[in-house]
């Protein structure tokens, strides 16, 4: 009895090739999996994938591209790691010598594709702390070069590795390389496939477990009827009702009539065109092929604007192009303590990023002109309110002025508070703006709060909107995307702005 038990247990032949192929399928498949951890860590820095949709689905030649090199190069993370496995099981570790190539493009590939991974607009973390100033705007594809050139590094890894595998096979007929093993599953290997399948399961799990807070991923649930709620509210009023108070809210989010601000940029732009910051012919240039400025910001480069703004949907954008500079060169004492100050100041998306100066680099204006004059008292009610705002396309508040919105958001508030603004005018200023600069996050915003919290868009809180929960992208896709997409919300995609407007 204990004979036959035990012949049971050991391997059959035919049993080997499976158990082989099943090993080396989990070690790639796991590698896979911790690859795509690490990119999606990199993207949720600073953006998240409702967001990159939202910023680059309306350019098919950038989406779609930077998707099929992303879902490449977690491939070939997965079949480099695969590939080193066998051939250290069947040849040995691979000496410095030989090995430095492959090893080093499949480095310096994971490297890039990591650094590729960060919002196309906003990623500028990463790239910071390796020194390229600018983020992903310091590239002319907007960070698309950098997918492409991960790619291309771990392509070169697998064909190295190959090559070099079938190197020593060659040679290893005159004895000038370490005798081949038999690389095939073997009895003392069980333990590994139980402990690779876990491993897999686990990195799965902390997978899900991150996106199921992406507004995107939501969205897909809903709209694939997973969700038990789905066929629940449907029933509810139907569709019809949903656009009703779609509609509705949109009306109250971005009025067709804009929003009446009681900020005016007065004499704050000429001054930043006299300092250099603004390069007239640079900005006149951009927006030569859209018909140039609106009527109402025909002279703002060279005249006072008295009067307040009146913001809307037409005219958002230019906003940030003019608030932008303000935020980023103005002077308050606080800046010495910004999370962008010191020496990888020329490293964002808001430093890197400004082109429109007469300065290659937007960083050597930070915190240089006395653009809105601050008294002590001014510049604390500044700070206050700076940080307790945010913005979705990252996890920053406005004080760490990382990417133009953050920088837009701050000059908008120096003036509001160099105008006499209170606290709670100014974060109704800020959250009006945000909602024309993000229209879609905010939309889906006034949603949750009217039909969960049943409290009409109007009546919100806006501190408590502009605040981490509602207006940092993690704490906004846990507690406004995953309820609406729940609820069934939204009955048609809309659009919003990134952080390359």
């Amino acid at each position: 009895m204990t004979h036959t038990t035990h012949h049971n247990d050991e391997l059959k032949a035919e049993d080997i090739p499976l158990l082989t192929r099943t090993l080396f399928a989990l070690i790639g498949i796991a590698a896979s999996l911790a690859f795509f951890l690490l990119l999606y860590w990199g993207l949720r820095l600073n953006s998240s994938i409702d967001m990159l949709i939202l910023s680059t689905y309306d350019r098919p030649l950038y989406f779609w591209p930077y998707m099929v090199f992303t879902a490449a190069a977690i491939a070939l993370f997965g079949v480099n790691a695969a590939l080193l496995a066998y051939r250290i099981r069947k040849w040995g570790v691979p000496k410095w010598r030989s090995s430095a190539k492959e090893q080093g493009a499949a480095g310096v590939g994971s490297i890039v594709g990591l650094v590729a991974s960060a919002c196309p607009m906003c990623g500028s973390t990463i790239l910071a702390a390796l020194g390229i100033a600018g983020g992903v705007a310091a590239f002319p594809l907007g960070g698309l070069e950098l997918k492409i050139l991960s790619v291309a590094l771990l392509g070169l890894s697998t064909w190295l590795l190959l090559r070099d595998m079938h190197s020593l096979k060659q040679a290893c007929a005159d004895g000038t390389c370490p005798a081949p093993k038999d690389p095939s599953f073997k009895e003392k290997d069980r333990p590994l496939l139980p402990a690779l399948l876990g491993l897999v399961i686990l990195l799965g799990a902390m997978g899900l477990n991150m996106l199921k807070t992406d507004p995107a991923v939501a969205k897909l649930i809903v709209n694939t009827r997973l969700n038990p709620n789905y066929t629940t509210v449907q029933k509810v009023n139907g569709a019809a009702a949903d656009t009703k108070l779609f509609d509705e809210v949109s009306a109250k989010v971005l009025p067709a009539k804009g929003f009446q601000s009681k900020i005016a940029l007065q004499g704050a732009i000429p001054k930043l065109a006299q300092n250099g910051v603004i390069d007239k012919e640079k900005f006149a240039a951009l927006y030569k092929a859209q018909g140039g400025l609106p009527t109402e910001l025909k002279d703002v480069l060279t005249s006072a604007s008295p009067k307040p703004i009146l913001l809307t949907a037409a005219n958002a954008n230019y906003y940030i192009n003019l608030l932008w500079p303000l935020g980023l060169s103005n002077t308050m004492v606080a800046n010495n303590k910004s999370p962008i100050a010191g020496k990888n100041v020329n490293n964002f998306a808001s430093t890197g990023g400004w082109t429109l100066g007469k300065e290659q680099n937007g960083g050597a204006y930070f915190n240089k002109f006395s653009i809105v004059p601050l008294t002590p008292e001014q510049e604390a009610l500044v700070v206050l309110v700076a940080e307790n705002t945010y913005r979705p396309c990252c996890n920053n508040s406005t004080f760490f002025q990382d990417c133009n919105h953050g920088s837009a958001l701050l000059g908008l508030i120096e003036l509001g508070v160099s105008q006499g603004l209170t606290e709670d005018e100014l974060y109704r200023e800020a959250l009006a703006f945000n909602s024309f600069w993000y229209p879609d996050t905010y939309l889906q915003t006034a949603l949750y709060f009217k039909a969960v919290k049943n409290t009409d868009w109007e009546n919100v809180d806006p501190k408590v909107v502009m605040g981490k929960d509602f207006s940092s992208v993690t704490g906004w896709s846990g507690t406004v995307a995953k309820k609406v997409a729940e609820l069934n919300l939204i009955p048609r995609q809309q659009g919003g702005a990134g952080c390359g407007a």
